[in-house]
């Protein structure tokens, strides 16, 4: 698979990275044209700033845990759009969807979707600590908020994307809206999987290690 730099969100996102990395990160982005660079809050300035236009910048909301409040997701976000950023990624509020307050969790995506003023907005599950169950609620509750991609994982949780889940992530939310991958995924052969499992979107730290593959 030729094009899979464009299925890529080459991601930095360790707390201890230093400046040098991420200007050593960007030089990849650039090197492989990945179609999005996610990094942390602080060095979204720097991202834009460095990269052209073409390459998508994202950064995190509520990151890693998602149990901030919504004042502060909403806040995140509005500061990440003047930032620069082209997309956002939040984690939705895993204990109360546990706890059955879909209402609660529909209406915080819905106000992160609105700060983010037509941005592309990824909603991390952490489907490591949800069942089934949760993960069918999870994933109905997003579309119907209007954000734009279920995504699997933070990564910073005790597992990361499951082909199965993209399987049953794709049949909960039909072809056309996004599914993003993520954590764990660190070779070719894996994100091939997922994308041919349904997956739009892969996030790895591991992107310029997949092309070496290929090229």
């Amino acid at each position: 698979m030729q094009n899979i730099n464009k299925y890529i969100d080459q991601t930095i996102l360790k707390p201890d990275a230093t400046k040098q990395e991420i200007m050593n990160f960007i030089e990849g982005v650039k090197k492989y044209k990945f179609y999005c660079a996610v990094v942390n809050p602080c060095w979204v300035e720097i991202v834009r700033k460095e990269l052209p236009e073409d390459i998508k910048v994202c950064s995190v909301v509520g990151f890693p845990l998602g149990a901030s409040t919504t004042k502060s997701k909403a806040f995140e976000t509005e500061e990440l759009v003047k930032l620069g950023c082209d997309e956002i990624d939040m984690v939705l509020n895993i204990g109360r969807l546990k706890s059955n307050d879909y209402k609660y969790v529909g209406r915080e995506i819905k106000t992160v979707v609105e700060s983010a003023q037509g941005r592309v907005v990824k909603v991390i599950i952490e489907t490591c600590l949800l069942t089934e169950q949760e993960k069918i609620a999870s994933a109905n509750i997003i579309k119907e908020s209007k954000a734009h991609f279920v995504k699997t994982s933070t990564g910073f949780s005790k597992e990361g994307a499951k082909i199965e889940d993209i399987k049953l992530l794709r049949k909960v939310v039909g072809p056309h809206f996004g599914i993003k991958a993520s954590g764990g995924i660190r070779d070719y052969k894996s994100a091939l999987a997922f994308i041919e499992a349904g997956a739009n979107r892969i996030g790895t730290s591991s992107g310029e290690k997949i092309m070496e593959k290929i090229n």
